[in-house]
């Protein structure tokens, strides 16, 4: 895969369309065919994949990925190094319609846009879709093709649909294994958590 020019360390594919009034940072990569909408804000060393969408106003923190055909609908928040998986939808109506009840055409002002909020480290499988408006938490992990419907705490592991907690996760996004005493500990670098009134905290290391 070929990318276009090299503007300001911003590497874009030549086939992407990328709105003059966008502000991407440096170090930052858009692949083919991707599509960055006007007053976006792209953060720093992000990857925004092939035919993915960034919608007008979105925000990304630095180091954020958003793999192919992803599409973040405006006006959503991601933190720094946030993951968006291969076809993730981040939508951004709670009620939607095409025309209005007297069956015009919608436009703009028929309508609230809404947004989906994603904490730093988090994580979005792939073909998960999350509906606006929710939080997802930061370095929470929500499964392929997982419905989000409500918000989801920090460091939260949750699938299905709708999707449910089934567990939490560390930073390096394994599940976590249980110690007893609403201890945990994560089995690839050992850092230890506590639960507590169904919250999810980093031990002092």
């Amino acid at each position: 895969m070929t990318a276009g020019p090299v503007v300001s360390s911003v590497q874009v594919a030549e086939s992407a369309d990328v709105d003059d009034r966008a502000e991407i940072g440096p170090g930052t990569r858009i692949w083919h065919l991707a599509q960055v909408r006007e007053e976006a804000v792209v953060g720093r060393d992000c990857v925004i994949g092939r035919g993915a969408y960034i919608g007008p106003g979105v925000r990304l923190g630095d180091n954020v990925k958003v793999q192919n055909h992803a599409l973040v609908y405006e006006p959503a928040v991601l933190a720094d190094g946030v993951f968006i998986g291969p076809a993730v939808v981040l939508t951004n109506d709670g009620f939607p319609r095409a025309v209005t009840p007297e069956g015009r055409l919608k436009s703009g002002e028929d309508w609230t846009a809404v947004g989906v909020t994603v904490g730093e480290g988090a994580a979005i499988g792939a073909r998960a879709v999350c509906v606006a408006p929710v939080r997802i938490g930061r370095w929470a992990l929500v499964a392929a093709g997982a419905v989000v419907t409500r918000d989801v705490p920090d460091f939260a592991l949750v699938r299905g649909v709708p999707a449910r907690q089934v567990g939490w996760v560390g930073r390096a996004g394994e599940p976590l294994t249980a110690k007893g005493d609403g201890r945990y500990v994560c089995p690839r670098t050992g850092a230890g958590y506590r639960e507590e009134n169904g919250r999810l905290t980093e031990l002092p290391t």
